[in-house]
């Protein structure tokens, strides 16, 4: 109850005061100029999945990579190092890791981008997916690794094939919990993407993004311009809802089969 009370109040204060706002024009038109009552959010839903896709790409693989062989091969020294550095870098505030990826590339090119946006939020989601992977990996009981390893398996293929497939749950989750984070990140972008009123034009130009169109419009004087960002807020909480629910019911069936192989 005590997980479930501020939940349900954060929902139900983002629909009540964002549920007026949504239309065809609103997802999809250009922002308006404060004090008129026109305008939407199209260009921060078009960076937002842009940025989760991108993002991906960049932080989920390694991180996926280092969870298996913190799990299965990382009871040793070396191990126990990227284990605490990735716990370290798990507590990083995000502004901090905003800071450093803008002095890094914003800065060296003198180029906001979405690039350098990915790569901050790659960052974040890294220890995260990390963490979850090795977790799910460990729940694995070593009866299923003898067994095949019995078979003649060998042990990368094992890990990969039986071990992995065995704890894919567990990982999707933590890939899932990674995008729910980014999803929501506004300090990183802040200096690494910049904010846009158009939508996507070129990789080396900044871009709009849901974070910080809802940043930027709650601090607005205009009444109509704060009431489109409970509308952007809504449209978030719609797009990591729907990402989540949509990977669990295209992998729901694959849980059942790997079980029975199993």
């Amino acid at each position: 109850m005590v997980a479930v009370v501020p939940l349900a109040s954060i929902l139900l204060e983002v629909i009540r005061n964002g549920i007026s706002t949504i239309s065809f024009q609103f997802i999809t038109a250009l922002p308006g100029v404060p004090g008129q009552t026109v305008g939407g959010i199209g260009p921060a839903i078009q960076g937002t999945l842009l940025l989760i896709a991108l993002t991906s790409v960049m932080g989920i693989p390694p991180g996926v990579l280092t969870g298996i062989y913190l799990a299965e091969f990382g009871n040793n020294k070396f191990g126990r190092t990227i284990r605490f550095l990735n716990d370290v870098l798990t507590e990083f505030p995000s502004i901090v890791v905003g800071i450093l990826v803008a002095a890094l590339l914003v800065v060296a090119t003198h180029q906001y981008s979405p690039i350098a946006g990915a790569i901050a939020l790659s960052i974040i989601t890294l220890p995260i997916v990390a963490r979850t992977t090795e977790e799910s990996i460990k729940t694995v009981p070593n009866s299923i690794r003898d067994a095949a390893m019995a078979l003649g398996i060998r042990r990368w293929r094992t890990t990969i094939s039986v071990v992995l497939s065995t704890a894919r749950s567990g990982v999707i989750t933590g890939v899932l919990l990674s995008i729910a984070r980014i999803s929501g990140e506004t300090a990183p972008l802040l200096l690494t993407i910049l904010g846009s009123n158009f939508f996507f034009s070129s990789w080396n130009q900044p871009i709009d993004a849901l974070p910080l169109r809802i940043f930027n419009d709650a601090s607005q004087a205009d009444p109509f311009t704060r009431q489109q960002a409970w509308g952007a807020a809504m449209i978030l909480i719609i797009i990591v809802l729907t990402l989540n629910i949509g990977v669990r019911l295209a992998t729901r069936g694959r849980y059942g089969s790997n079980r029975s192989r199993i």
